[in-house]
């Protein structure tokens, strides 16, 4: 007869505590996860506004560097004048985008409160000819709009503007820009332009001699820019 095995003779090892269900090891996809935590919060609050997160501010504050970097030395402003904010821009609506950006732009800078020297070529074509010149002696830049100069240096487009603006060094351009001012022009109402004293903004003028002649003191459109609050060119 085989011998009768002692009760607990052979010593078990003890059981591994169970691991919890809710546990998993890191992987790429929970990295992946964690990044997009942000947005999926943002998109479950629907339109509430928040901050951007750290790596879209890296992003902007990198690509706003590169614009720095690539911008020409600027000019010292001549003696007697002030620095300003010049902006080319247009009023038209009909390439939707070019008057969303023009719209930014001017919502950007007056949100400053400096004072902006605001130029639309859809009100004066003599602009877009300003335009040109004006860029063709920045090392080749494309004619779009907006466009922005600040104390005589060009700092570029929408693009542009709004990067500086989202990393912060916007500010630093329009430092010593005279403040913008209270009350609108009382002469043009705020919109720079009065009519032609010459012609009453028909732009055509009658002599004996000549007949029906284009007026010459005003632009196309038989208005002058206002001599109240209106600054010489560039």
């Amino acid at each position: 007869m085989w011998p009768r095995w002692r009760k607990g003779s052979l010593h078990e090892e003890p059981a591994a505590p169970p691991i919890h269900s809710s546990f998993s090891f890191p992987t790429l996809k929970d990295v992946h996860s964690l990044l997009r935590d942000e947005e999926e919060i943002s998109s479950a609050a629907g339109n509430s506004p928040r901050r951007p997160s750290v790596f879209h501010r890296v992003r902007i504050s990198a690509a706003a560097l590169r614009t720095w970097r690539t911008l020409p030395d600027p000019s010292p402003v001549p003696a007697g004048q002030e620095k300003r904010i010049v902006l080319y821009y247009t009023s038209l609506r009909v390439i939707r985008k070019t008057f969303e950006d023009c719209r930014a732009v001017r919502s950007i800078l007056r949100g400053f409160r400096v004072a902006v020297d605001e130029r639309d070529v859809a009100m004066d074509s003599g602009f877009l000819a300003e335009l040109k010149v004006l860029l063709g002696r920045h090392r080749g830049q494309r004619l779009g709009l907006p466009q922005v100069f600040i104390g005589g240096r060009y700092v570029g487009g929408e693009e542009e503007i709004r990067q500086l603006h989202e990393s912060g060094e916007l500010r630093r351009f329009v430092e010593g820009v005279a403040p913008a001012a209270p009350a609108g022009c009382e002469r043009c109402g705020g919109l720079a332009f009065v009519l032609c004293g010459s012609c009453s903004g028909s732009h055509k003028r009658y002599t004996e001699k000549s007949g029906f002649r284009s007026c010459t003191a005003c632009n196309e459109n038989g208005l002058v820019r206002c001599p109240d609050c209106c600054l010489p060119s560039l």
